[in-house]
C-alpha cells in the first residue's frame, strides 16, 4: 500500500509533487538538443573537445584532461556557450546521464559526439533546474533502466532524452531552488579546491622529506638516489617481517564463512583508505576465522594484485586475504613513517609489477625493496609533519562529506516539493 498522499500534492509520472506545479517533457523546456561531433584525431594546435570524462558525478565540467581536436568546418555549430547543459549519453550503463553546466570553463571549446548539449527555454526553465533532476534521476538509476532496454552499445539518444518527464515548478520557484543549491555546490568546489591544494602541499612536503630530511646539510649518494649522512638503506625484509594474509577456502564467496565478528579487508577497503584502514566491508565467523589469519592493530597492509602497491596501517585488528600482504616493522623502525615512504613507492612498485593474466608483486619482490631509513627519532619527526597535513586533509574530507549529504537531502525535498521556498512574486 503506498503513502498516504499529503493535501495539496498529487500523484504523477515524477512522483508526488505540488499540485501548482506541471509535468512535462524535457522537449517542451528546451530549443535546442544536440550531439557533438566525433574526431578520432587530435590536433595540439586545434580546439579544446570536451569528453565524457569531462563530466563529473557532482555536475562540474572539470579540465583535468582533454584532448585538442583538428576544426571542422562548421565548427561554430559546436562551439559551447555559459550555460549550456552537456549530457553524457554513452559509456558505461552506470555513467550514462552523467550531466554538467558549461560556466567557460575554457574558450573556444567543443564537444564530442558522446556528449549531448541541451539548449534550455529561458522563458520556461533555468539550466539548474534540469541539471539538479537530471543528477537526482542518475543517482536513483533512471537512466541505468533506459539503457537496459535498448539492445547493443549502452547509449541514450535524443528521442529517449526528449521524453524524459520532469517537474515543472514556476520559473520564480526553479531559480530560487536553483540557487540554493548552487549555493552548496559553490561551497563543495572551495572545499575541493582546498584538498587538492594540501594534497598538492603533502606531494612537495614528502619529496623534501623523504630526500633532504629535516635539517641536514651533508648528503651522500646511494643506488637510491642522494641522501642525508646518517641515514641508512635497507631492504624492506631487513626492518620488517612480511606475510602474506590468508584465505584457504574454496571457492571464496561461501558464505557459511562470513557474517562474524572478525573484521576481513579487501584491496578496496586499502586502496580507499588514505593511509589509516578505519572501515571494513566483510566479517569472518569462527569458521572462516578457521581458515584465515588475524593480523594485528597497525601491521601495514599492501596491495599486491591489480592494484599494486597502495598501502594502509590497520587500525583494528583484522583478518584479509592472500591478495593482501601484511608488513609488521621492526621496533626502529617508525610504523607511519614506514607506511607514508611506501606510499611514495606505489607509481614504481605498479611500472615494475610482473605482467601476466593479471599484474602481480609478490613477498621476495617486496622483501628486496629498497627504504631510505632515517635514525628513530627523526623517522619520528617526518611522520609527525605529515600527520598534521593528514589531519586537515581528513578534517576537509568529512565537510565535504557532510555537505554532500546536505546536498541529497536538499535535493529530495526541494525537487519535489516536500520543502517549499519563499518566491518574490514579481521574479
Amino acid at each position: 500500500m503506498s503513502a498516504e498522499i499529503p493535501d495539496g500534492y498529487l500523484e504523477t509520472k515524477a512522483g508526488v509533487i505540488p499540485k501548482e506545479w506541471e509535468i512535462v517533457k524535457l522537449s517542451e523546456l528546451c530549443v535546442g538538443i544536440q550531439s557533438g561531433f566525433a574526431s578520432g584525431e587530435r590536433d595540439e594546435d586545434g580546439i579544446i573537445q570536451l569528453r565524457m570524462n569531462n563530466i563529473t558525478t557532482e555536475g562540474y565540467v572539470t579540465l583535468n584532461s582533454y584532448l585538442k581536436v583538428p576544426k571542422i568546418d562548421n565548427i561554430e555549430d559546436y562551439l559551447l556557450k555559459y550555460g549550456d547543459i552537456l549530457f553524457n549519453n554513452t559509456n558505461s550503463v552506470d555513467l550514462i546521464g552523467k550531466t554538467a553546466i558549461f560556466r567557460n570553463e575554457c574558450d573556444y571549446c567543443s564537444f564530442s559526439n558522446h556528449l549531448t548539449r541541451i539548449n534550455v527555454d529561458e522563458n520556461k526553465t533555468v539550466p539548474e533546474w534540469i541539471l539538479y533532476n537530471f543528477i537526482k534521476k542518475w543517482e536513483q538509476g533512471y537512466f541505468r533502466r533506459i539503457c537496459q532496454r535498448h539492445v547493443g552499445q549502452a547509449g541514450i539518444g535524443q528521442k529517449d532524452l526528449k521524453k524524459t518527464v520532469l517537474p515543472k515548478p514556476p520559473l520564480s520557484e526553479q531559480r530560487k531552488i536553483a540557487t540554493i543549491l548552487s549555493s552548496v555546490d559553490a561551497i563543495i568546489q572551495e572545499t575541493d579546491a582546498i584538498i587538492a591544494q594540501t594534497e598538492q602541499v603533502k606531494r612537495g612536503l614528502m619529496q623534501e622529506l623523504f630526500t633532504r630530511g629535516i635539517g641536514h646539510t651533508e648528503f651522500q649518494d646511494t643506488k637510491v638516489g642522494r641522501i642525508p649522512v646518517g641515514w641508512k638503506v635497507k631492504k624492506l625484509g631487513e626492518i620488517a617481517n612480511i606475510e602474506r594474509g590468508k584465505f584457504s577456502h574454496r571457492p571464496r564467496n561461501d558464505p557459511d564463512y562470513y557474517g562474524g565478528g572478525t573484521p576481513f579487508i579487501q584491496t578496496g577497503d586499502v586502496c580507499k583508505s588514505n593511509g589509516y584502514i578505519l572501515n571494513f566491508s566483510q566479517t569472518l565467523n569462527q569458521r572462516g576465522l578457521s581458515v584465515s589469519k588475524i593480523f594485528p592493530k597497525g601491521t601495514i597492509v599492501i596491495t599486491i594484485a591489480a592494484n599494486i602497491g597502495y598501502s594502509g596501517i590497520l587500525k583494528f585488528d583484522a583478518a584479509f586475504p592472500d591478495s593482501l600482504i601484511g608488513i609488521l616493522s621492526h621496533s626502529h623502525v617508525d610504523n607511519e613513517y614506514l607506511n607514508y615512504y611506501l606510499s611514495t613507492q606505489q607509481i614504481e612498485m605498479d611500472r615494475r609489477a610482473i605482467e601476466g593474466a593479471q599484474k602481480n608483486i609478490n613477498i621476495p619482490f617486496l622483501n628486496s625493496w629498497y627504504i631510505k631509513l632515517p635514525p628513530p627519532h627523526e623517522q619520528r619527526k617526518i611522520a609527525t609533519l605529515l600527520s598534521y597535513v593528514d589531519e586537515k586533509l581528513e578534517a576537509e574530507r568529512g565537510h565535504r562529506a557532510k555537505l554532500e549529504t546536505m546536498k541529497k537531502g536538499l535535493m529530495q525535498d526541494l525537487l519535489t516539493g516536500k520543502k517549499r521556498v519563499k518566491v518574490d512574486n514579481h521574479a
